[in-house]
């Protein structure tokens, strides 16, 4: 994460080579891609160093997230809609989060599902396609 944000420093500030060394180091020292255009909040952090992770340039994840181990959270071909991902969420790993999605706050995604509608607030999705299998949960309890 710190490297993710530094490079997203210098990408903020318009400093225009900087911002790509960081997404190479960021490649070859996690073997992840976690761009620095990405906007991750604070107190997000990466299960086992983000290994394997890959997330969009355009995403918006929110604040104090945990993101497991192998997760992909990508766009569709040529779709201009971004993923977002809401404050307090854990996606555990392997899930892949595809296409225009949004993650509500406050939920949980289970391991190795595959998200591609909106899931609302305080829920709790697995499965592939991932569907809501409870509600109004604390995802503290989950992980």
């Amino acid at each position: 994460m710190l490297l993710q944000r530094i490079g997203r420093f210098f990408h903020s500030n318009y400093i225009p080579i900087l911002p790509k060394l960081f997404n190479l180091l960021i490649r070859l020292i996690h073997n992840s891609a976690v761009f620095t255009e990405s906007r991750i909040g604070n107190g997000t952090t990466f299960a086992y160093g983000g290994i394997g992770v890959v997330i969009h340039k355009r995403c918006v994840i929110g604040n104090n997230c945990i993101i497991g181990s192998n997760v992909t959270i990508c766009g569709k071909s040529k779709s201009p809609s971004v993923q977002t991902i809401g404050e307090n969420c854990f996606i555990a790993t392997g899930s892949r989060i595809l296409g225009d999605v949004r993650i509500g706050n406050n939920c949980v995604i289970g391991a190795n599902s595959v998200v591609v509608t909106n899931i609302p607030d305080n829920c709790m999705a697995a499965g592939v396609p991932a569907k809501i299998i409870k509600r109004d949960i604390e995802p503290k309890d989950y992980y």
